[in-house]
């Protein structure tokens, strides 16, 4: 089992359920923890969720445990998982799981469906491919300034859809960006990568995400969102790693 989720999963005892059904799930569901993943950094617990006979897993950050970092403000992390959210979301990409920001039963977090992944699924082998769904995860990465986007956080199903996980340490104003996926570095950006850019400017600027994204990120963080979606559309092309700071994350799995 991985963490994460996606827009549509199978209810308890019927058909699957839409993104709406299952982030209304997410957001007013009934949480009973089952577990802890021993191997995440901060506190990161599967639990079982229900609101009458809609029932699925999913994985509960809590706020308070979350380890302080250096290059980010405490307690911050999980309004930064649900922004991703919010940023993919909009892109249509459906590259993060469904993630709300609510109340559990060690406080508030960050909760998102969990899914099972593709047992057959070579992830080192994943992260150096072409995959399609790569090429528009390492635009979405570049949009949120993600610095650890590992081999371990890609979660493929067996349709050949990826999912992206665990994006706390996004949407810094200073460029962080970290990842595997550099294999389009310098090259250019597809019609619909543009197009893309384009709704996510407008959404920002005018939209509903813009008035999310200043919900859950500070003003500075929204501006340095906004200005990374138009270099992207004036450069043309996916952005070179950075000389000023680590290409790739360690581990890189």
């Amino acid at each position: 089992m991985t963490p994460g989720g996606e827009p549509s999963f199978t209810e308890t005892d019927g058909p699957a359920l839409d993104d709406a059904t299952a982030l209304h799930l997410l957001r007013d569901g009934v949480m009973e923890v089952a577990g802890r993943l021993v191997e995440a950094t901060n506190m990161t617990l599967y639990c079982t969720i229900r609101n009458g006979r809609h029932s699925a897993a999913c994985v509960y950050k809590p706020v308070r445990g979350e380890r302080p970092l250096w290059d980010f403000p405490d307690g911050t992390l999980a309004a930064r998982e649900v922004a991703a959210y919010e940023v993919a979301a909009v892109t249509g990409w459906r590259i993060v799981p469904p993630t709300v920001y609510r109340d559990g039963p060690f406080g508030p977090g960050m909760v998102q469906l969990w899914i099972d992944t593709d047992p057959e699924a070579d992830p080192v082998a994943l992260m150096r491919s072409s995959n399609p769904a790569l090429r528009r995860m390492a635009v979405f990465d570049a949009v949120v300034n993600n610095a650890d986007r590992k081999g371990g956080h890609l979660l493929p199903l067996t349709d050949g859809h990826v999912y992206g996980v665990d994006h706390g340490v996004c949407f810094a104003v200073q460029d962080k960006l970290r990842t595997v996926l550099w294999q389009w570095r310098g090259k250019s950006l597809s019609r619909e990568a543009v197009s893309v850019l384009k709704r996510l400017e407008r959404e920002i600027d005018k939209g509903r995400l813009g008035r999310r994204l200043r919900e859950l990120l500070i003003p500075a963080e929204v501006v340095a969102t906004r200005d990374r979606v138009r270099r992207l559309m004036e450069s043309g092309v996916h952005p070179h790693p950075s000389e000023d700071w680590p290409a790739i994350p360690w581990p890189p799995v």
